[in-house]
């Protein structure tokens, strides 16, 4: 039972400002993040099977529900289901095991932030957080492919894309 899974990170978002947004998690992404990552869904549209995914999980946090909520509308991608094993912070394990338990989804999407996103693809590829330098630009995405349920060190990297080649294929 296979299994490709896609690490997206949130688009640009607005700049940290505790007077504006003292909850970190309520900070926006930015107009011209929204715009720029319209357009890299609908590029990651082309390369996701079926144009989309069965599941489309995202962090609860504004700017990381707002990428996923773009993904849902821009791709074959159902409405995003909250995952908290995706905030900022999150252990990769946590986020592992939660995946897990999604092996028969076909293809599921993940929406999520820096550092947590790329210590979680590190751990699916090697086994350890830190067994592989990777950088997720913001709006960009990597696909990891298991053949069996996502365990650590048994993902298999198939791309790793910056937003602007996610666009360029839009």
């Amino acid at each position: 039972m296979a299994l490709d899974l896609c690490l997206v990170r949130h688009a640009v978002a607005c700049g940290r400002d505790p007077e504006r947004w003292p909850d970190d998690g309520r900070r926006p992404l930015t107009p011209r993040g929204e715009r720029g990552f319209r357009a890299a869904a609908r590029g990651l549209a082309r390369l996701l099977p079926g144009g989309g995914a069965s599941l489309l999980l995202s962090s609860p946090y504004e700017r990381a529900w707002r990428t996923a909520q773009i993904l849902a509308e821009e791709t074959a991608c159902p409405a995003p289901v909250p995952l908290d094993a995706l905030l900022p912070g999150a252990g990769a394990e946590e986020a592992a095991a939660a995946l897990a338990g999604r092996a028969g989804a076909g293809a599921v999407v993940a929406v999520g932030h820096r550092p947590s996103l790329h210590l979680l693809a590190a751990y699916l590829l090697t086994g350890r957080e830190n067994g592989a330098r990777l950088r997720i630009k913001k709006g960009g995405a990597v696909r990891i492919r298991f053949e069996g349920p996502p365990q650590p060190g048994a993902g298999e990297l198939r791309w790793l894309l910056t937003p602007g080649l996610l666009r360029s294929l839009a």
